[in-house]
């Protein structure tokens, strides 16, 4: 641990402590000698003013009336927090479609300097960061930027929708309540005005937004949750259901380690199989998830959507030939 790490550590340790640390715990939490501890309380007492009081003997801490309105100069971060700066900036950069990385831009440069400031003029090798994009779409960075102002200062929106299930285009006037990253993409659910009700939106498939100098007609939370939180995965509503999937032993390895619902059941079956149960209220992305395991995960219940997985392979095989 460095001097500016264990700064920083003293700085959370007082602010922390109402009673004064005395010498040895404070060597035990910065993992240096006694000599260390005292210079670094020197050093804070007479070149940052720390408002620090006490003696070797009775211990040091902040004094109250004063550690309120005193903060490291700066920004101080440990060997931890700079590597976890790192690799936000390398997400930063290489985000799916870059929709992400001009936006932030003005974030970025001052990532850029504060890295160079901490780095003391050491080169990081950000490139050995790697963030891949998997099934991202294509999207209008416009919207992007009129969605997501309209989500943050609570004010409704109108767009054109060109849903992908049907190729429809209909016109939409919203009430914006929250964007979601979902696997690559966005997400926008909102309260429908002209249908008086919940839905969600892929932000890829709208266009001509305009934001309405209106404030939004906010939904609770709670119901907010209930109907997009619910259900399995972004086709999200309120859970009409519990389908139990099992995963041969091979692929039980790699399943038992996955989240695929905040309200998930799973356990290992004695013959090494795992057998998960997820809440969803439309099958189709369930539908997609499960086959792509193959052979290997076997739909057991309900019987519709063990049917309909059937259905689909049926179709699929067809595709092949006999």
């Amino acid at each position: 641990m460095d001097r500016n790490e264990r700064i920083h550590a003293l700085h959370r340790v007082f602010q922390a402590r109402k009673t004064p640390i005395t010498v040895p715990q404070l060597q035990e939490e910065l993992s240096c000698s006694r000599a260390t501890v005292y210079r670094d309380i020197a050093y804070m007492r007479d070149a940052l003013m720390a408002p620090i009081t006490g003696d070797g003997e009775n211990g040091f801490k902040y004094d109250r009336s004063e550690d309120d309105r005193f903060e490291l100069p700066g920004l101080w971060l440990s060997s931890e927090e700079l590597h976890a700066l790192l690799a936000a900036q390398a997400l930063f950069g290489r985000t799916s479609a870059n929709i992400l990385s001009s936006a932030l831009a003005p974030l970025q440069s001052r990532i850029d300097k504060l890295l160079a400031e901490q780095s003391g003029g050491k080169q990081w090798p950000v490139e050995r960061v790697r963030i891949l994009a998997h099934k991202a779409r294509k999207m209008d960075e416009h919207a992007f930027r009129l969605v997501a102002s309209a989500v943050l200062e609570r004010k409704q929106i109108q767009f054109d929708y060109r849903a992908r299930s049907t190729d429809e285009r209909t016109r939409r006037h919203v009430s914006p309540q929250r964007i979601t990253h979902y696997r690559g993409n966005w997400y926008l659910d909102a309260w429908d005005h002209d249908r008086d009700g919940l839905r969600s939106f892929s932000v890829d498939r709208m266009s001509q937004v305009k934001v309405i100098e209106s404030p939004t007609h906010d939904v609770d939370e709670q119901q907010l949750s209930k109907h997009l939180a619910d259900g399995y995965g972004i086709f999200s509503g309120e859970a009409k259901g519990m389908a139990t999937i099992r995963f041969n032993a091979k692929s039980a390895r790699w399943v038992a380690d996955e989240h695929w619902h905040s309200r998930q059941e799973g356990k290992m079956l004695p013959d090494g199989r795992y057998e998960l149960k997820v809440p969803y209220s439309n099958g189709r992305e369930l539908l997609m998830d499960v086959m792509q395991y193959g052979a290997d995960a076997e739909i057991i219940e309900p019987v519709a959507l063990r049917e309909q997985a059937k259905t689909l392979l049926k179709l699929a095989l067809s595709n092949y030939g006999e």
